[in-house]
């Protein structure tokens, strides 16, 4: 087995909430040993107390780390979000220490989009409401506000990746297919992008919502908004729990102004499957309601498994950063026959100077120097002859603002 730095059997690794075991794999066979797989998330004060000797997490959505777990993560070096989503991670308090932080922003977006498709079409049919009574011994036999998806339009409101396909099986089943992003995208297929949000919401029998939590789109669909929903249509939430005033929406379906929903996703959402789920939707039958589970299907989680472990291996045994969402990206060859210094510091005037400095005061040739900075820090590699490795360690460690280095053996 390669050396590769500190020594694989002693970096530590702890995954939480049930991540799926293709990760595990995906570390085992990368030759990391010391993994802590477990089926739940932790509460603060478990996680503070587990995580102190950590040099890598996993997590899905419901473990929150922030300031003051990452205060007690002394040796923590990179986060995995086995999902698309990073809400739950202090991005600043992490990366204010050189912690990096990575996602799966792909590997569910097949089973997002699938979902959605299945339930805008299970709400043209009017389908929940005649189940429920099916369920209940009434037999509801009327095609009465049963209709086909084929000539029917699709609004879908941020056309990112699960936009994207959504919109390719949409359109394949027969819809025609409008979107909104406040970025201009070429449409896939003969989806047509238009110039307001508004004028979507007014055109689109069915109406699908693809956005991130960021502050633009909190609560982006209000009192107002749902108003402005064509009578008779269909609302569909799968992306954040933040984007949607659930309220105004729930009148709205009382009301009868709207055909019917699916929401996935909710403000507040109970912590475990044992808690109970609170909802002005709870009860109204034309409403299909799903436990944030757009992402949750078995071949989703083992891709995601296998993307965010290849990804912290990566960063592990190479300093590759590429897609951390809050890390400057760097782009790493191998580093045959040498040795690689990862120095991470605050990103202020003079720091690359002194390290260049120190280096060259220490008789050290850099065989190879890669640069990339952000607003808050700077990460600097730099390849260096095996032999002058632990003197070059010992002297970065010394450069004023340094927040973390270490050195990767050749392999």
């Amino acid at each position: 087995m390669a050396k590769t730095s500190l020594d694989k059997s002693k970096i530590k690794i702890l995954l939480l909430e049930g991540v799926h075991q293709s990760a595990v794999d995906t570390f085992h066979n990368a030759g990391y040993t010391n993994i802590e797989h477990l089926p739940t998330s932790l509460d603060e004060a478990a996680l503070i107390e587990k995580i102190r000797d950590v040099h890598f997490v996993g997590l899905r959505s419901r473990t929150q780390l922030n300031e003051r777990v990452f205060a007690a993560a002394e040796k923590l070096v990179g986060v995995g979000c086995f999902c698309i989503g990073t809400n739950q991670v202090d991005l600043d308090a992490a990366l204010k220490r050189g912690i990096a932080v990575f996602n799966a922003p792909y590997s569910n977006t097949r089973s997002v989009a699938e979902l959605v498709l299945a339930e805008a079409i299970m709400l043209l049919r009017g389908i929940p409401l005649k189940t429920a009574r099916a369920h209940e011994g009434g037999w509801l036999k009327s095609a009465k506000n049963a209709h086909e998806a084929r000539g029917k339009t699709l609004g879908i409101v941020g056309y990112g990746n699960i936009g994207a396909q959504l919109s390719v099986l949409a359109e394949s089943t027969g819809f025609k297919v409008l979107y909104y992003d406040v970025v201009a995208k070429l449409g896939m297929g003969n989806a047509t992008q238009v110039a307001s949000l508004d004028e979507l919401l007014r055109r689109a029998d069915v109406v699908s919502l693809h956005v991130p939590d960021v502050p633009s789109t909190r609560w982006m669909i209000g009192e107002r908004e749902i108003a402005t929903l064509k009578p008779g249509a269909i609302f569909i939430n799968a992306s954040r729990g933040s984007v949607v005033e659930i309220e105004p929406l729930a009148e709205a379906l009382k009301a009868g102004r709207l055909h019917g929903a699916a929401v996935d996703v909710f403000p507040v959402e109970p912590k475990s499957n044992d808690e109970e789920f609170h909802s002005p939707l709870r009860g109204l039958e034309n409403v299909i309601l799903t436990p944030h589970i757009g992402g949750s299907t078995l071949e989703a989680q083992e891709n995601i498994g296998v993307e965010v472990a290849e990804k912290l291996v990566t960063y592990s045994d190479n300093g590759t950063t590429v897609t951390s969402v809050n890390f400057p990206e760097v782009a790493l060859p191998a580093h045959p026959e040498r040795h690689r210094l990862l120095h991470i510091h605050h990103n202020v005037p003079g720091v690359m100077s002194e390290i260049n400095r120190v280096m060259s005061e220490n008789g050290i040739n850099i065989a190879g120097q890669y640069l990339q900075t952000n607003e808050t820090v700077g990460y600097v590699v730099m390849d260096v002859n095996k032999a002058y490795s632990q003197a070059a360690l010992e002297a970065l460690r010394k450069v004023e603002n340094t927040l973390k280095v270490r050195v990767l053996y050749a392999p």
